[in-house]
């Protein structure tokens, strides 16, 4: 990559609205969740580290709801930090019991907050 990519590439990522980072970290997260879903090979790898970053992100989430100075209102983040719960649970059960069709909820989950944080909810 060359220097001046690499400095383009620095500032459109310090420049992007939070949430637009929030909005593209849950489409990604997502995208690695639809991946292991439509080439399902049972818990491999690719599952394994598709739900560590998904957990990681909500986790994230969640912190940040539950931060003193966070400056939404009590109720969306308390939202948040329900929402969070669930898929936390969710990766719970499917690190228990593998099954692709229990990605589905925590895809759309993804999808839709990420609509909404990009507007098109």
């Amino acid at each position: 990559m060359s220097n001046a990519a690499q400095a383009y590439a620095r500032t459109s990522t310090t420049t992007a609205a939070p949430r637009e980072i929030e909005a593209q970290a849950l489409l990604k997260a997502a995208r690695q969740l639809q991946e292991v879903q439509t080439n399902w090979n049972g818990p491999d790898k690719a599952m394994q580290n598709a739900l560590l970053f998904n957990r990681r992100l909500w986790s994230i989430f969640m912190s940040a709801a539950q931060a003193n100075d966070n400056p939404q209102p009590l109720e969306v983040r308390q939202n948040i930090t329900n929402i969070g719960v669930f898929v936390m649970k969710q990766t719970v059960e499917m690190q228990i019991n593998p099954d692709p069709a229990k990605l589905k909820s925590l895809i759309d989950i993804n999808c839709n907050l990420a609509a909404g944080l990009a507007g098109r909810a």
